[in-house]
């Protein structure tokens, strides 16, 4: 990963997105990937004051800490906890650069906040946005807001001054993957003024594998051959239909106006992020880069 250290509130997630890549992470606390994830929340309500304490040592460093690398901290269970204002004060007020990558529209409600905050320190915000079909968006992740709604959400942070990048990812070979699926996509998140868009294939690791391909034989079983021939032994698309899609990609996003990066969970994107991990560190005043 392109950077050291994280901070995830929750550990399981709400959203239920059948493709999480967190989800073997629940089998560490003896919970299943799979209605467990999606159910058995596990909070952590003293995360702030530990925080506090921590960025508060004289050999913190004040390097990057990105917060939604694993769950999502947006998710329905911070509307009753509240955990994230304390988690952007620590961070702000010790000078600690942050990261936030999150699907949940009630990212607004700290908008206010994160704006100050990115008035002290550099701030990186992103909003996944991975499913432009709405009956689609809602088979595949039926926990989580609308489309429509998180655009508005990405809308209202570029209003509060804020520069938002958009995770368009997964991408879903055959089900996401049009060139009308792709433009449609991509037209949409630059009316939302999105400045940015990170885009990458579907790819499937142990725990999410499993439920993942299930759920295809389920709801698509005339696809279920194609994707078990794609993912059966691998975690990633295969490599030349990943480089098909950055060729289609590269010229659509251009043309919007959208500055772009692959995703860096790809092999060779990793290779790339590697090689920059070894450049300068960005200044202060610069904003960073999470992906």
């Amino acid at each position: 990963m392109p950077f050291s250290w994280t901070v995830n509130p929750y550990r399981g997630c709400s959203h239920a997105c059948v493709y999480c890549f967190a989800r073997n992470t629940h089998r560490y606390l003896d919970l299943d990937a799979g209605d467990d994830f999606d159910r058995q929340i596990v909070v952590k309500t003293n995360v702030a004051d530990v925080l506090r304490a921590e960025v508060r040592r004289h050999s913190w460093r004040r390097e990057l800490v990105a917060l939604g690398s694993n769950t999502d901290p947006y998710q329905r269970a911070e509307g009753r906890y509240g955990l994230m204002p304390g988690i952007i004060r620590a961070l702000a007020e010790s000078g600690t650069p942050l990261s936030i990558l999150t699907k949940g529209t009630l990212l607004r409600r700290d908008l206010p906040l994160i704006a100050e905050a990115a008035g002290h320190v550099p701030v990186d915000l992103s909003m996944s946005i991975a499913m432009f079909d709405d009956d689609l968006q809602q088979r595949v992740e039926p926990g989580t807001p609308t489309t429509t709604a998180r655009l508005d959400t990405v809308h209202a942070a570029t209003e509060a001054g804020l520069d938002v990048t958009v995770f368009l990812m997964p991408i879903l070979p055959w089900l996401s993957d049009s060139d009308a699926d792709l433009e449609h996509a991509v037209s949409r998140i630059a009316a939302a003024g999105a400045r940015r868009v990170i885009f990458g294939a579907l790819h499937l690791r142990p725990g999410a594998k499993e439920w993942f391909l299930d759920w295809i034989a389920r709801e698509h079983p005339e696809l279920e051959a194609g994707y078990r021939r794609f993912y059966g032994q691998n975690h990633y698309a295969p490599a030349p239909y990943r480089r098909q899609l950055a060729s289609r990609m590269a010229p659509l996003l251009g043309r919007y106006g959208l500055a772009s990066v692959e995703d860096e969970d790809q092999p060779e994107a990793r290779r790339a992020a590697r090689a920059a991990a070894s450049a300068p560190a960005f200044a202060m005043g610069d904003g960073p880069t999470l992906f």
